[in-house]
């Protein structure tokens, strides 16, 4: 996990793995690609079966990665809601439904003095894309323990 306090923003907010991004997924994509080169050129059981096990390597990699970000996605959710309800005046607290998860998980990102004034413009104006409501972030709330 990152514990850097470097200053974030929308634009480098984004966690990126090189060894998990670049290496660990390029390197299972050349095997796939030699497993399929070695069936055509040779086609055996092994080699027909070494392509069934690089698709299976691909998508061990896709869901080792899809799977943490789903669970942290729920655990923002319900932060958010919680900071929500803590922060939001009671006349729009009965709104908050409204906020799809992908609102929630992007409005994370703004600070305790603008969320309220902010979850309001999103759903007045209802604001689904999470670049775009990142992008309306005035005083950005940094997110270095993300997954």
């Amino acid at each position: 996990m990152s514990t850097t306090t470097e200053q974030q923003n929308a634009a480098n907010h984004a966690r990126f793995v090189p060894g998990y991004h670049y290496l660990a997924g390029s390197l299972a994509l050349l095997n796939l690609i030699w497993a399929i080169y070695r069936s055509i050129t040779h086609p055996t059981v092994e080699s027909h079966a070494a392509i069934l096990v690089g698709i299976i390597l691909l998508l061990a990699l896709f869901y080792l990665r899809a799977f943490p970000l789903a669970v942290q996605d729920r655990l923002i959710r319900l932060e958010e809601r919680l900071r929500l309800a803590r922060l939001m005046p009671l006349e729009m607290q009965s709104r908050l439904d409204a906020l799809t998860p992908g609102q929630l998980v992007a409005l994370r990102f703004a600070s305790d003095a603008e969320l309220p004034e902010l979850a309001t413009r999103v759903i007045n104006e209802r604001i689904t894309d999470r670049k775009q409501i990142k992008l309306l972030i005035r005083e950005w709330r940094a997110d270095h323990t993300r997954a």
